[in-house]
């Protein structure tokens, strides 16, 4: 089965890197998360509610929505805010000298495997993010771009709904025995998609240097 796969750039201030990810990773879980699934005795069962927030983010001008759920906003949390620091340390050793990193949200299901073979986990949708971090010269070109991400994360989370809404595969309803098999039992309020979080960092190499881009339409954009 090949994975469905996505690939979204930017390029961001250091501080801008958490929120980014957090945004756009929490859209994806929101709309890759049910609630509990309480099995009857006939094998019937019922679907729990999944509670929902706004969210404000500090260095980019937007509000998202997020499962209201303190384990899952932990574990977003950590992964985006290691990537963050990763990005950030790197370009401080490279004294300023532009970094690139990716990060991505890939959703499985676990394929168990005869004895004395290990299950297999088998993506079927990979989301990924790649981001440079830039620096800019003055808090006019600041709080200028603080504008435009928030217009970019907007307009990429408004593709993400529409993109979840057209018939696509997903894993089918699983029998009680093999729950765990497609989605994570172990939140004790929702129950997502099984997923997971992995990130590196590279130099930025070949087409994408979207910082160039940026200095340009923010030189632009400030000589009107």
């Amino acid at each position: 089965m090949n994975a469905r796969t996505q690939v979204f750039e930017m390029a961001l201030e250091g501080r801008q890197v958490e929120e980014a990810v957090s945004s756009l990773f929490h859209t994806l879980l929101f709309h890759r998360t049910l609630g509990k699934f309480h099995y009857q005795q006939d094998g019937k069962y019922t679907v729990g509610t999944v509670g929902y927030e706004d969210t404000d983010c500090d260095f980019v001008d937007l509000t998202y929505v997020r499962c209201s759920s303190g384990e899952m906003q932990r574990i977003v949390h950590k992964e985006a805010t290691a990537f963050s620091e990763c990005l950030r340390s790197q370009e401080r050793e490279t004294q300023g000298q532009a970094r690139s990193g990716h990060i991505s949200l890939t959703f499985y299901q676990t394929k168990k495997a005869r004895w004395p073979f290990p299950s297999e986990n088998i993506p079927w949708e990979v989301w990924n993010l790649r981001m440079e971090i830039m620096t800019l010269a003055s808090e006019i070109e600041r709080q200028l771009y603080r504008e435009k991400v928030g217009e970019l994360l907007a307009e990429k989370i408004l593709y993400i709904a529409e993109s979840m809404n057209r018939p696509s595969y997903v894993p089918k309803m699983p029998n009680q025995p093999e729950l765990d098999l497609i989605f994570d039992t172990g939140f004790v309020d929702i129950q997502p998609y099984l997923f997971k979080i992995s990130y590196g960092t590279s130099p930025v190499l070949g087409s994408f240097n979207m910082g160039t881009t940026v200095r340009r339409l923010l030189k632009d954009t400030l000589s009107i």
